[in-house]
């Protein structure tokens, strides 16, 4: 069989097969010629997911007629001044979407530049099909109709148009976030599904494009190393989802998927999310051109780095710091589902019986321990109706307490988590904030200050061990025994001081002096079973990461448990000084906070 050279139609086929795979593709690479084009603002309108229309329009520096002829032909671009392709800045640089994507469907091109006159070309599937005059602003609008309309084979491959669409979405929505200075507008099927204005900082615009509660319940992140700048928002871990479809990264303005992102979050959120739940996270990474190569695909979403440990490491870091920096800090309000449950009862009025707090049979009323005669006649008179808080046959037990108070209580503004005023449901301590109400789930802010206790155990300062009076055996198959004292080391460091006692048992010496009484069968086997459930891939060190939120679950104060008003108010102490306090070890909140203005609203104040 002989070599032949393929004619020029067939090779801009096969380079659409690379560059225009389905229409979200086609969109994201006319929207980054806009953006190389110097536009403020950027329309975008879709059709069919995309399949039967796209267009786009801006109002960038434009085309002359020339200049659009030479736009049509493969690898011609003006953004590439020399031949340093190493150096490249802009968005698109191969010269290869528009006849790519005029080869596989119908692509209408208008122009004009700032001065000049309008011009207009249409190529249908490869072929100048007409050329004129056009009217238009200065600026570009570009219309690509019947997307592999006569490639049948590729056309058979696209997904319905609702899928189409939510990725034609989904690129658009990236390439808004990279250039908060660019205002975007997006239609489906004329219907406006996004808009966004120019100048915004880069929170609000993140914030407008995945969820607006993400600017009380973010973090700033802002790190330097060398010449290399790490910025954006992250999450707080207790807001977070169950997909990893708000995680972005963005390197010298590129929006780009890369793995090495995934790992990261990964190594920065370690034991403040549970495996399943996913923080929402846009990352901006700027650069030294010679330290990236953006060429390593044909669609310019991967890039590869010159030191991709520097990167990872410098992510982790980054967060890392970021998230110790916020310390206790939670989702700042109750979802408004939850709030929207707080009701007034309805109550139905009974007839007078002569005063709100019974018959005047009853004794004296005891309030704060002073003893008040019932109301008199004249007085009882006052209240016409009685309104009854609960039935006097069968009172509703109370699940709190007050305390007679033998020192002045401290002020509510000198912390944070306020003062604490009581228990419910023997679980969760209700506090006065200076602005607010804090309720705190005990057992999962307990279990996060055990954790942190550990970590810091595990960072070289030994946790306290209490010796058992009698040393213990745990019976175990003898793989777990293996694996345990193999670790015997770094588990001494966490407080667990054991060995080996004949071929599938160990004796336990110690526990760690902060879990108290605990049952050490069940500490050692779940200690065991983490040991042999994670990951092969991760280190020992790691494992132990995992193995030490087992063991802070073992000994946090249990719900169910009455605390008094001191030990509540010292939790509360200990929450505010202690890193990552706000969530527990699974990602959920330790405390919400309902604001003064919510309160007064379920109570008609406002």
């Amino acid at each position: 069989m002989s070599i032949r050279r393929l004619p020029e139609k067939l090779v801009n086929r096969i380079a659409a097969g690379e560059v225009v795979e389905r229409p979200a593709a086609a969109l994201k690479e006319l929207v980054e010629n806009a953006i190389d084009a110097g536009a403020t603002r950027i329309s975008v309108r879709i059709a069919e997911g995309g399949i039967s229309r796209l267009e786009v329009e801006d109002d960038g520096c434009g085309m002359t007629g020339a200049d659009m002829a030479l736009a049509l032909e493969r690898h011609a671009t003006s953004k590439l001044p020399t031949d340093a392709i190493e150096d490249v800045t802009t968005m698109g640089f191969r010269g290869e979407a528009l006849p790519s994507i005029a080869s596989v469907a119908r692509l209408t091109l208008e122009s004009r530049v700032a001065g000049g006159d309008g011009w207009k070309r249409v190529v249908d599937n490869g072929t100048v099909v007409a050329e004129g005059p056009a009217a238009l602003a200065k600026g570009t609008r570009v219309l690509v109709e019947d997307l592999f309309a006569r490639v049948p084979a590729r056309r058979k491959f696209l997904r319905s148009g609702r899928s189409e669409y939510a990725a034609c979405l989904d690129v658009v929505k990236r390439l808004a976030m990279s250039r908060p200075d660019v205002a975007f507008a997006v239609e489906h099927d004329g219907r406006r599904v996004l808009d966004v204005q120019g100048g915004q900082d880069r929170l609000a615009r993140v914030a407008a494009l995945t969820q607006r509660e993400l600017v009380a319940n973010s973090i700033g992140v802002d790190l330097d190393r060398g010449d290399v700048h790490l910025g954006g928002v992250i999450s707080l871990p207790t807001y977070n989802r169950g997909i990893a479809d708000h995680q972005y990264l963005f390197v010298n303005g590129r929006p780009v998927k890369d793995r090495l992102l995934v790992g990261a979050l990964r190594g920065a959120y370690a034991d403040l999310l549970a495996r399943d739940r996913h923080p929402v996270v846009a990352l901006f990474l700027d650069i030294p051109t010679s330290e990236v190569d953006v060429n390593v695909h044909p669609a310019k979403t991967e890039v590869r780095f010159r030191d991709p440990q520097l990167i990872r490491g410098m992510i982790v870091g980054g967060l890392r710091r970021a998230l110790d920096e916020h310390g206790f800090r939670s989702v700042q309000r109750p979802a408004e589902a939850a709030l929207a449950a707080w009701q007034q009862e309805p109550v139905a009025p009974e007839p007078a019986t002569g005063f709100l707090f019974g018959r005047r049979t009853e004794p004296a009323v005891h309030l704060f321990g002073t003893d008040l005669p019932p109301p008199s006649d004249d007085v009882a008179r006052v209240y016409d109706r009685l309104v009854p808080f609960a039935s006097a046959h069968a009172p509703a037990p109370l699940a709190g307490r007050a305390e007679v108070a033998t020192l002045p209580p401290p002020e509510a503004d000198d912390h944070p988590l306020g003062i604490a005023r009581g228990q419910i449901a023997k679980t969760y301590i209700v506090a006065e904030a200076e602005d607010g109400l804090v309720i705190v789930d005990q057992h999962a802010a307990h279990e996060r200050l055990v954790l942190e206790q550990l970590r810091h155990g595990m960072a070289g300062r030994a946790v306290p061990s209490q010796g058992l009076l009698l040393p213990e055996v745990v019976e175990l198959d003898e793989p777990a025994c293996d694996r345990l004292e193999a670790a015997s080391g770094q588990l001494a460091t966490l407080g667990v001081e054991l060995e080996r006692f004949g071929p599938a048992a160990v004796m336990v010496r110690a526990t760690p002096a902060m879990l108290g009484a605990i049952d050490c069968h069940k500490l050692v086997t779940d200690i065991a079973d983490d040991l042999a459930g994670y990951d092969a891939a991760l280190g020992l060190n790691e494992k132990l990461e995992l193995v030490a939120a087992t063991m802070a679950c073992h000994g946090s104060v249990r719900a169910g448990r009455t605390l008094s008003v001191p030990e509540m108010n010292a939790l509360l102490r200990q929450m505010e000084v202690t890193p990552h306090s706000g969530q527990c070890n699974h990602g959920r909140p330790t405390w919400v906070k309902l604001a003064m203005d919510d309160v007064e609203k379920l109570f008609g104040r406002k």
